[in-house]
Parts: structure tokens; sequence; C-alpha cells
């Protein structure tokens, strides 16, 4: 399949939790506030919808790389807060190694093909 002709996919496999990990290292917070932090901080190039964000949520609960609790946002709604587990920094900390070691390694073929 040509290049141009190959479906957009949007954030890369596995990089969405990774983003959620580091956001979560700043503190706790609900997931609007998660996806909105994303949004800003990639100066508004990466979008994360609500039908990726709460599965990855899930997930991150399920293998203990967060933690979360019931309670009231800014805007006074009941929502639910994640924050980091040391489990999930440990997670953090390995995925942004091998991401740094990958990103390198593109890099790398880029200036020298």
């Amino acid at each position: 399949m040509p290049m141009s002709a190959m479906p957009k996919s949007g954030m890369p496999s596995g990089a969405l939790a990774m983003l959620i990990l580091r956001v979560l290292r700043s503190g706790p917070t609900h997931g609007y506030a998660i996806a909105q932090r994303i949004h800003l901080l990639s100066s508004e190039v990466l979008e994360v919808e609500e039908g990726s964000l709460y599965p990855a949520l899930q997930k991150l609960l399920l293998k203990g790389w967060t933690h979360s609790e019931w309670g009231i946002s800014e805007t006074g709604r009941k929502v639910r807060f994640y924050r980091l587990t040391l489990a999930g920094e440990r997670q953090l900390e390995a995925e942004l190694a091998e991401y740094g070691r990958m990103n390198e390694a593109i890099q790398a073929v880029l200036r020298t093909a």
C-alpha cells in the first residue's frame, strides 16, 4: 500500500498509556483534565478521544499502575481522580527509556539514510 494511501493512525501504539502516566506524575487528576493537559502540552497537536482515554485508564487501573478515588471536580461534578502508583512510576520510567532508545534509532536512520 503506498504511504499516501495508508490510513492515519493517530498516536503510535502504547503512546497514550505513556502520556497518561506522565501527566499523572504531576499529581492526581480526572480523565477530562488528563485529556486537556495532553492536548495543551502537545501544542494542541494530540487529541485524546473519550473512546480511547477511558479504556486506557481502566487498563492502567487493572495493571496497578494507577489508583483512583471519587471526588468533586473544580466545576462541582463528581469525577474519578487518578493517581500514579509506585508500580506506575516504574512503568513510566521503563517506557520513557524505551521511547528514547527507539527515537534515537529512528533519528539515526533519518540522518544517515
